[in-house]
């Protein structure tokens, strides 16, 4: 077993006007064919104007596990079916413009088949299109465009953990 991340991020971007509510989220590093499989999010609305990429997830839902609903979210957002390859950390962030509090549990996910594509929920409107990136693309990427609040934010949480994947599969392909 990896050594698991876990992190505390706050957010220094937005005005912190308390928190209202926690959420979980299940989020993926999904392979396939060598690759991640990212999400280009495009978004014009109160975090402002950005493109960015991001990885698959969403809400954990009532009565589910975040092992069930990181494989429910790749396959409403990717059209893929995962296989759970370790779980990679949980990191803790705040969104202080909606007063939300994220517990993120992340895994490694690799594609084991193809579903189709359902979006479900009003964070999907926001994908813009799905990307198939080397490790080196996706930091090349988090390091070049920090433009906005909103991509500051998901960067600080998306890079430890996409590092640690990262670390993780070279350690397992000695």
């Amino acid at each position: 077993m990896n050594n698991m991340i876990e992190l505390k991020l706050l957010d220094n971007e937005f005005e912190n006007i308390g928190v209202t509510h926690t959420r979980h989220v299940a989020r993926a590093v999904v392979l396939e064919d060598n690759k991640v499989v990212i999400l280009q999010v495009k978004r014009d609305d109160e975090f402002g104007n950005a493109t960015y990429l991001e990885t698959s997830g969403g809400g954990v839902d009532e009565g589910e596990t975040p092992e069930i609903a990181v494989l429910r979210e790749i396959d409403e957002e990717l059209g893929v079916k995962g296989e759970i390859i370790t779980k990679l950390g949980i990191i803790d962030d705040y969104y202080n413009k909606i007063k939300r509090h994220n517990i993120n549990h992340y895994y490694l996910v690799k594609v084991v088949g193809k579903t189709k594509i359902h979006h479900v929920s009003a964070g999907d409107s926001l994908i813009n299109q799905i990307l198939k990136l080397d490790f080196e693309e996706i930091f090349d990427e988090y390091q070049n465009n920090r433009k906005e609040k909103i991509t500051r934010l998901v960067y600080n949480r998306e890079e430890p953990i996409l590092k640690e994947a990262y670390r993780y599969l070279k350690e397992e392909n000695k």
